[in-house]
C-alpha cells in the first residue's frame, strides 16, 4: 500500500495513521538533520504525482479494516515536502468523508508564501510548520533550500498564513548544537515565533539518525533555557513502540514504514511478532541487513533501519 503507511507513535499526535502523497525523498529542502538522509529530487514545483483518488482509495480500504480506533489523527507527511502535491484540498475533503479524525499537515512551511497552498490546507485542523532558522544564512547551513527559495519569502508566507487559518498551528523547532542552540539564535527564533504566535511550539533534536553526521543533539542546559524561553514543550524522547501496518508480506510491512520513518531494531521486532509471529523477526532481520537499500546504522546507542534508494 504506496500511499497509507502506520499507524506510527507519535510524540505530539498520538496513535499516527500517514498518508504519503508524494515519491520517495521529494522536497525543496535538504535538512542536515533528516531522519531520511539527503533529499535526492530537489525540486520547489508543485504538481499531482498521483491521482488523488487513488490516495483516498487506499486510505478508505484502511479505515475499512481497521476502523477509527485504531488511530488517534490522520497526518499528511511522506518522504519529502506534502505541500508540493497539488491539489491537497481534495485529499482533505475526501478524508472529512472517511473519518472523523483530525487531520493533521506536517510540513516545512516553505510553500506557505504562495497562495494556492494556502488555500488549499485551510480545512486541516491542525498544520505544523517547521521553523529552525532565523536568517538566510542560517536557513542556508540548517536547511539547505532548492535554488533561491529565501528565508524571507518562507517567513512571511508562515506569518501569513498564522493569520488566516482557524485551525490550530504547531510549531516544531529542530534545535542542533552549534547552529542554532546558542542564547542569541534562541533569541532571534523566539522573536520569530511571537510574529507567528502558534497554539504550541515543540522542540526537537534528532532522535534519529541524521542526513549528516556532524550534526549534534545540544546539551541538556541549552535544551532547557530554549523550552523556558520559546515557552515549548520538549520532544527530544522517542515514543513506545507501537507500529501497526496493513501489510501482509512481513518484510513489505517494514519497508513501507522505513521508506517514511526510520525504525529501531526493538521496533522492528515488536511490530512483526505481534502481525507475523516470532519467526518473522528473525528473518526480516536478516533480509535487512543483506537489502543494499537499506541502511543500518547505530545511533546514540541504537541500531537504527531506514530506507536509502530504490
Amino acid at each position: 500500500m504506496s500511499h497509507v503507511y502506520g499507524v506510527v507513535p507519535s510524540r505530539r499526535l498520538g496513535r499516527s495513521l500517514g498518508i504519503s502523497t508524494i515519491p520517495f525523498k521529494t522536497c525543496n529542502y535538504s535538512c542536515i538533520y533528516c531522519q531520511l538522509g539527503r533529499t535526492t529530487n530537489m525540486t520547489d514545483r508543485r504538481q499531482s504525482f498521483y491521482p488523488y483518488e487513488e490516495i483516498l482509495c487506499q486510505a478508505r480500504d484502511f479505515i475499512s479494516r481497521y476502523g477509527e480506533d485504531s488511530f488517534d489523527v490522520v497526518s499528511i507527511v511522506g518522504e519529502g515536502e506534502p505541500t508540493l502535491f497539488s491539489p491537497l484540498d481534495e485529499i482533505t475533503k475526501g478524508l472529512r468523508e472517511l473519518t472523523s479524525r483530525p487531520l493533521v499537515l506536517i510540513t516545512n512551511g516553505s510553500l506557505l508564501h504562495d497562495v494556492s497552498t494556502r488555500n488549499e490546507i485551510m480545512d486541516f485542523d491542525i498544520v505544523m510548520p517547521t521553523l529552525d532558522a532565523f536568517d538566510q544564512e542560517s536557513f542556508r547551513r540548517i536547511n539547505r533550500p532548492f535554488g533561491k527559495l529565501s528565508f524571507e519569502s518562507v517567513f512571511e508566507g508562515l506569518a501569513k498564513f498564522s493569520r488566516e487559518f482557524d485551525g490550530e498551528i504547531w510549531l516544531e523547532v529542530m534545535l542542533i548544537k552549534g547552529y542554532n542552540d546558542d542564547r542569541n539564535s534562541l533569541a532571534k527564533l523566539n522573536k520569530e515565533i511571537e510574529t507567528v504566535n502558534p497554539h504550541r511550539v515543540y522542540i526537537n533534536v534528532p532522535a534519529r539518525p541524521p542526513a549528516e553526521n556532524y550534526v549534534k543533539i545540544p546539551d541538556e542546559n541549552s535544551l532547557e533555557f530554549a523550552k523556558t524561553l520559546l515557552g515549548a514543550t520538549g520532544i527530544e524522547k522517542l515514543p513506545e513502540s507501537s507500529f501497526l501496518s496493513v501489510e501482509d508480506d512481513a518484510f513489505g510491512a517494514v519497508l513501507e514504514i522505513i521508506k517514511r520513518h526510520p525504525m529501531t531494531e526493538i521496533d522492528i521486532e515488536a511490530l512483526l511478532r505481534e502481525k507475523f509471529g516470532e519467526e518473522s523477526a528473525e528473518q526480516v532481520l536478516r533480509k535487512l541487513d543483506d537489502d543494499a537499500s537499506v541502511e543500518k546504522s547505530i545511533y546514540r546507542g541504537k541500531v537504527f533501519y531506514r530506507y536509502a534508494s530504490r
